[in-house]
């Protein structure tokens, strides 16, 4: 493998190099007509009996979506497969390559694999009524090939019976003080999409040096973003360094003694869209239930019982969470995420030893 390059000016050349070739990249838009949910649409979609989602959301969440569609559509099933978003991508590569069609509709944490599923040929164009009506252009692919699904940030947290408020880190430098050394609890972008993307805005905003120095404060390591939130309300660790930001929401809303921290450098700003795959073996089903998904009853949904955040303007943040425009964030890059994701999984491994 090419060795990474490390340094803060390299990386930022070479995301500014990839900036033209951003997810929903400013083009003509070549998507088709707007696809309302029909009669039609619907009695094909029951004749096929289900729909199989491949999403690395929470399973709770994952399986109240899909939950929600079924009641909504009686007669078809929503079969839930729940993974890490880099083990979904790998999936997806291994069946197709087997010649697997098992997936109707995917989510990804990591939408730079949209950018390499589109480039391979591998999506169906399909534009839901309500993404074409509602989403600005930064939100849909201009070919109606996915959209955004949910929107939210990747954050930093504390438990509260450990840590005062006024000595919680407020930044990602903070958590270099050696009094913070084995009380850390972070994921790994090999395994999470949030994590990777997350990787990615941090290595090209703070450098690479933050990671080494945050490698020396002996890190308990973990998998998925969901997973810093839940030790910290076990207490296994008193701070995150990384973690979504809508378990800290679930955890925070069940009354467990976590708090969140956007850091003053900003927050990585993660996109999660959905994608309907062109050989998918119940394409109706698919349609109906990508369309299902963008509608306000599902992205109320995934607000109010997920804590995630949504860019359909009729729906409404729900009250005590910070507003989402008041949030400092990260630029993000999915097309940089997707051209440097082996080097950036190689460093981080090199240097967490894992």
């Amino acid at each position: 493998m090419k060795k990474p390059t490390l340094s803060r000016r390299q990386w930022l050349q070479g995301s500014g190099a990839l900036a033209a070739s951003n997810l929903f990249a400013s083009v003509a838009s070549s998507a088709p007509p707007a696809s309302a949910v029909t009669p039609q649409l619907i009695e094909a979609a029951k004749k096929e009996g289900k729909i199989v989602f491949y999403t690395s959301i929470d399973l709770p969440v994952a399986e109240r979506i899909a939950k929600a569609f079924e009641a909504t559509y009686p007669g078809i099933a929503a079969r839930v497969e729940r993974s890490g978003a880099e083990r979904i991508f790998q999936r997806i590569g291994q069946e197709y390559t087997s010649g697997i069609h098992a997936v109707d509709v995917v989510n990804s944490s990591d939408a730079a694999h949209f950018v390499a599923w589109k480039r391979d040929g591998m999506l169906a164009a399909y534009v839901p009524e309500d993404v074409a009506k509602y989403y600005p252009d930064e939100h849909k692919d201009p070919d109606g090939m996915f959209a955004s699904f949910r929107v939210w940030v990747c954050t930093m947290g504390y438990n509260t019976t450990m840590v005062k408020a006024e000595e919680a880190p407020k930044s990602y430098a903070d958590l270099l003080d050696p009094k913070w050394t084995s009380k850390i609890v972070k994921a790994h972008p090999a395994y999470s999409g949030t994590i990777m993307t997350a990787t990615y805005q941090m290595a090209r905003d703070l450098g690479w040096e933050f990671f080494e120095k945050l490698a020396k404060q002996k890190v308990m390591q973990v998998q998925s973003s969901a997973d810093p939130p839940k030790k910290l309300a076990l207490g296994e660790r008193t701070l995150m360094a990384d973690g979504n930001e809508y378990n800290m929401f679930i955890e925070k809303e069940k009354g467990s003694p976590v708090e969140i921290v956007y850091a003053s450098e900003g927050s990585p700003l993660i996109v999660g869209p959905n994608g309907l795959f062109k050989n998918a073996p119940n394409p109706n089903a698919g349609r109906l239930f990508q369309s299902f998904c963008f509608s306000p009853p599902a992205q109320q949904l995934i607000i109010d019982f997920a804590g995630l955040r949504s860019v359909h303007p009729q729906v409404k943040e729900k009250p005590g969470r910070r507003p989402f425009g008041e949030i400092k964030k990260m630029k993000d890059d999915p097309a940089a995420v997707e051209k440097m994701s082996g080097e950036i999984k190689a460093h981080y491994s090199k240097l967490f030893g894992v």
